[in-house]
């Protein structure tokens, strides 16, 4: 009988094998322009090697690709960190009518919703988010996000809002007495110090990765008053405090001057909107190094939306009317005041996917593109506390990673012009 030895053929065979599975996990991004946002500079001619989802080197020229391995050329189009939204709503879209969707949507319908939200954010270059209140439902998609069952950005949520009684974010306001039972700290409506402490680890059981609270009323919701405080600064340190024992920052959304500077008082780590600071409170906020995130699309889209006859419920028409202005004048005064811009545009108030908007609008406002772009990279990274893993490109860091046709700093409207997303070294677009 012949024996034939197989060995050489099996060695050939597992050469070939470990080659190619090398190359699928190797890319090599050919950069025109790079935005090196640590050192606050543009670097010209840059390779990204990228091993899984990780970045592995950064070389200058355009270094060739190993055999198998095919390169990607970015080379008319700048590249620059994967960019961080801190303020969406990805469960939904206010649109004429969608006041009526929380007595008709199921949890399946706003699960569906949120997947083509997120999808749409992701694919306009944002690889991250911080999901500040919906349902609930924001978590599960979250979840089958990081458990590779959906497509979307990072997301940090905060599960649902913490409000008072009456207050912007208690989702019974508005409806007809008996169609809810009394909403509670199990759903986020808290009143009085303990149950804000049980509204917060209510929120963190629940797997919140931030907490939000409503220091003042709001906008878009059905209440009276947009800007009257809605939280004793007791309530609001209790939140933070508790917040903090668990190693978790919160987020304030406040409008009006006195709930901005009590919120700012207390701890939180970020104003949301603050349309109506003064410039004591302006001066509070640079002081305690607290963020400002300006939501500046919503509050214009939201202004534009109340000229439209029949869009808003009339209580949120009048609201809705002046905030953009106000928003716009309170960012250009912070900006010169040197206050710490994060960036967040409230999408869902208007249609996801346009995000990149804000870029326009803090651009106009008198925000430098270099800023504007490191405000939505290393310094959402910061204030995440992500930093050693996001919001700058640098061997070690996870490969999210954004490209757009044209130079910003030339032509900053190339900022809207995303035609490259990578997140965890997976190409999303194109």
């Amino acid at each position: 009988m012949k024996i034939i030895n197989i060995l050489p053929g099996i060695l050939a065979f597992l050469t070939v094998f470990n080659s190619m599975t090398v190359a699928a996990q190797i890319q090599y991004l050919h950069c025109g322009k790079l935005v090196n946002v640590k050192d606050s500079r543009v670097e010209e001619q840059v390779t990204l090697i990228i091993e899984k989802n990780l970045i592995l080197e950064i070389k200058p020229g355009y270094v060739t690709a190993p055999v198998g391995i095919q390169a990607v050329d970015l080379k008319n189009q700048t590249v620059m960190p994967g960019w961080i939204d801190m303020h969406v709503h990805i469960e939904s879209v206010i649109e004429r009518g969608s006041y009526i969707n929380r007595f008709t949507l199921q949890d399946a319908d706003v699960a569906y919703m949120a997947s083509t939200f997120g999808s749409r954010t992701l694919a306009a270059g944002f690889t991250t988010v911080r999901e500040l209140g919906g349902t609930g439902v924001n978590n599960a998609y979250k979840n089958a996000i990081n458990n590779g069952l959906a497509t979307g950005p990072r997301i940090y949520t905060a599960i649902k809002a913490i409000a008072s009684t009456g207050g912007h974010g208690d989702y019974t306001s508005g409806a007809k007495k008996g169609l809810y039972a009394y909403p509670g700290p199990e759903v986020g409506v808290a009143d009085g110090v303990d149950e804000c402490r049980k509204a917060v680890r209510q929120m963190l059981k629940d797997g919140a990765d931030v907490i939000k609270v409503t220091a003042t009323g709001g906008v878009t919701s059905l209440t009276r008053d947009g800007s009257r405080p809605q939280f004793s600064l007791e309530e609001l340190e209790a939140i933070v405090q508790t917040a903090a024992d668990y190693g978790v920052t919160v987020a304030a959304h406040a409008h009006g001057d006195e709930g901005i500077r009590r919120a700012i008082l207390a701890g939180v780590t970020t104003i949301e909107h603050g349309s109506q600071m003064t410039e004591s409170t302006m001066d509070l906020l640079v002081e305690k190094g607290t963020y400002f995130v300006p939501t500046l699309t919503a509050g214009m889209s939201v202004s534009d939306s109340a000229k439209v006859p029949g869009f808003f419920p009339e209580i949120v028409r009048l609201k809705a009317m002046e905030t953009g202005q106000k928003i716009r004048s309170v960012f250009s005064q912070l900006v010169k005041k040197g206050a710490r811009i994060a960036f967040g545009t409230d999408a869902g108030v208007f249609p996801h996917g346009k995000n990149g908007l804000e870029f326009q609008y803090m651009n106009e406002l008198g925000m430098s593109p270099m800023d504007c772009i490191k405000s939505a990279t290393i310094t959402n990274a910061k204030v995440l506390g992500m930093y050693d893993k996001l919001g700058s490109l640098e061997p070690g860091k996870i490969a999210d990673i954004v490209a757009v046709s044209g130079d910003p700093m030339v032509d900053f409207k190339a900022m809207q012009k995303v035609s490259f997303v990578m997140k965890e070294g997976k190409i999303y677009k194109p």
